[in-house]
């Protein structure tokens, strides 16, 4: 009988839970989309453009994920991870995440889930951007993409004001594969990045000290241009440079000799004498003019004109007297 009261009681509580429960979804605050001009972080410009901004809280720890354009057959999103890992309570110095050096073993973990199916190869050289010192990994896929995988991490080491150990940090990934870049200007991306948060103590500030100012600034005998070209022979190397002297060739105009034509010289006409025509009326002229030439008789040979200027006689007027006074006339 006591039994059968103590089922009777625990149907009741779940009848009346039951009838008072909403039935609602909670939304999860781990994580949550930000504007994109909300990112910790930002690509160069002109380099891939953001796509989405994912957000996820912790204390004082703030983690983005912001997802970059993808070009590439590769399987998987462009993306450049920022993880700002703070402090917490009244101690500065305990962060609320551990301090965890890079390992080569979380790298390779890493590298194989977010390029999957391409051998990654890590460089040995020493390459340094704006932040510090980074260390990546590139290759190409079986289709011809190329992929990189930057990892970085910027802590301070020191706290000057306080002489302890800083623990707050700034942790950056970034995945890129692209069809059409090459290793370099992909690389690009790297150098170019900009980190845009920080914490609000400055002991917690992961950037260090700012850099002072140059030495030679002030500091006589230390010239300082405008440029980094400097001065040139007493000039210096803007728009007012000396240019050398730029000397025409004279134009030479050719003449064609003109070669001289043979000239063609007539041999000379026997000349006649001269005698009055006949008027049409039939009667002669009496000026002595004559206005057309007049019919030389058959026996009447022209004297014709030697070489010299001398007159050669016709053959018919050599003979006998009479012929010769007719040839005369």
């Amino acid at each position: 009988m006591h039994l059968v009261r103590i089922i009777a009681l625990v149907t009741l509580a779940v009848v009346a839970t039951s009838c008072t429960t909403t039935g609602g979804v909670r939304q999860s605050a781990d994580a949550e989309t930000v504007p994109n001009e909300k990112a910790l972080a930002f690509p160069p410009p002109g380099g891939p453009a953001i796509v989405s901004v994912v957000e996820r809280k912790h204390k004082d720890d703030v983690e983005q994920t912001i997802s970059l354009s993808t070009t590439s057959s590769v399987a998987g999103q462009n993306f450049l991870k920022v993880q700002f890992l703070g402090a917490s309570g009244s101690n500065p110095g305990l962060g609320s995440t551990p301090y965890q050096m890079i390992s080569e073993g979380a790298i390779s973990r890493e590298m194989a889930a977010t390029i999957p199916g391409v051998r990654l190869a890590r460089s040995a050289n020493f390459v340094q951007n704006s932040y510090g010192p980074f260390g990546y990994a590139s290759g190409q896929s079986r289709a011809g993409d190329t992929c990189i995988y930057a990892w970085q991490q910027i802590r301070a080491g020191h706290s000057p004001p306080v002489e302890q150990r800083n623990f707050s940090t700034v942790q950056v990934r970034l995945r890129l594969c692209d069809a059409q870049a090459n290793e370099r200007q992909l690389l690009s991306t790297v150098y170019g990045y900009t980190i845009a948060g920080g914490f609000e103590g400055q002991t917690l500030n992961p950037y260090g000290a700012p850099r002072g100012a140059d030495a030679l600034l002030g500091h006589p005998g230390d010239p300082i241009y405008p440029d980094a070209g400097g001065y040139r022979n007493g000039a210096m190397a803007s728009g007012y440079e000396v240019r050398p002297v730029v000397v025409r060739p004279a134009v030479v105009r050719r003449q064609i000799p003109v070669q001289p034509q043979p000239v063609t010289v007539a041999p000379p006409q026997a000349v006649g004498p001269r005698v009055p025509l006949p008027d049409p009326q039939g009667s002669m002229p009496q000026t002595g003019v004559t206005t057309a030439p007049a019919q030389i008789p058959a026996q009447v040979q022209p004297r014709t004109m030697g070489t010299n200027g001398t007159i050669v006689p016709s053959p018919d007027c050599i003979g006998d007297a009479a012929a010769t006074a007719a040839c005369r006339r």
